[in-house]
């Protein structure tokens, strides 16, 4: 009996599980099922309601989004949605293109773009064609060799034709030696030529009077070259950029000024063209232009005081 008080004391503790199918585990796998149902219904939803084209939109997107998100297409807004993204249109997203659209605007922005720089750049020609009217009728040496210069706008830019008198020719006799005048003239108009980026084309011409050799040796093709680059020289040692040179080339009577006259003194001249973007390009690319090419209303009008034989 005295051996039992000194046993130990046992006491179990019994610990409770989850509490079976009475713990609150299960809430959360419940909510989680009935989320991805509800998303899985709304999935179904918007499949079932979508148009053909939205579907092979959604089909593009995810083959290659990031051109889609670049460059538009199908897959941006081929077809009208369930869902419209906003915008004026409410059955279409506003901004979105149907394939083939964004090709279109791009080309109507290039156009209006290329628009826009035409128009500065014809501006930019007849201010310039202004300063070289301003600066010919200021000076008194100039203002008399004024009905020998014709300054036009054409398709090509701003042409400048320095053309020959009977009583006051350009040059030396069958020679690219200038007058001390026409130095003056293109010393001038070279001052003022560095005023806009636009490149210049020189060309000469002479009238249809051959040389007794004939076309065999030095002939009016090489008059006219040698006549053209001497003018150069004259421009740049009036100030002109030598780089803005583009061509230089002699004519002979190709291109007659009085057509029905091709012995006319007039035939006789030297054609400066400030060229626009367009016309550069061409020369650039190697095409051919209309450089140059003057009608006959041309000659009524700007020379009908220039004698009409020689």
């Amino acid at each position: 009996m005295a051996d039992e008080g000194l046993r130990p004391i046992i006491v179990k503790r019994i610990k409770k599980g989850g509490g079976g199918h009475h713990g609150g585990a299960w809430k959360i796998a419940y909510a989680d099922f009935v989320t991805a149902m509800m998303a899985f219904f709304l999935l179904m939803w918007l499949l079932g309601s979508t148009a053909k084209g939205d579907l092979n939109g959604i089909a593009e997107y995810f083959k290659t989004p990031l051109k889609v998100a670049m460059a538009g297409g199908s897959g941006s807004g081929d077809a009208n949605t369930v869902l419209p993204g906003g915008g004026k249109d409410l059955t279409r997203q506003e901004g979105q293109l149907r394939k083939g659209e964004n090709e279109v605007v791009n080309k109507r922005s290039v156009r209006a773009a290329q628009a826009e720089l035409e128009k500065a750049e014809r501006q930019r020609l007849d201010e310039l064609k202004k300063r070289i009217e301003t600066a010919i009728d200021s000076s008194p040496t100039l203002k008399q060799f004024k009905n020998q210069l014709l300054i036009d706008i054409t398709s090509e830019g701003l042409r400048i034709q320095i053309v020959d008198e009977k009583n006051r020719p350009m040059f030396a006799l069958a020679s690219a030696q200038l007058q001390p005048y026409t130095r003056e003239i293109l010393r001038e108009i070279g001052k003022t030529l560095n005023d806009v980026p636009n490149k210049i084309s020189l060309s000469g011409h002479t009238d249809a009077t051959p040389y007794s050799s004939g076309e065999k040796g030095y002939s009016n093709w090489e008059l006219s070259a040698d006549r053209a680059n001497a003018s150069r020289r004259e421009l740049i040692s009036g100030g002109m950029d030598e780089s803005k040179v583009l061509r230089v080339v002699g004519l002979s009577s190709a291109v007659l000024l009085d057509k029905e006259d091709p012995f006319n003194p007039i035939n006789r001249r030297i054609s400066i063209i400030v060229m626009n973007k367009k016309a550069e390009e061409l020369v650039q690319n190697g095409g051919s232009s209309s450089l140059d090419v003057t009608s006959d209303s041309d000659v009524k009008d700007g020379l009908s005081e220039q004698p009409a034989k020689n």
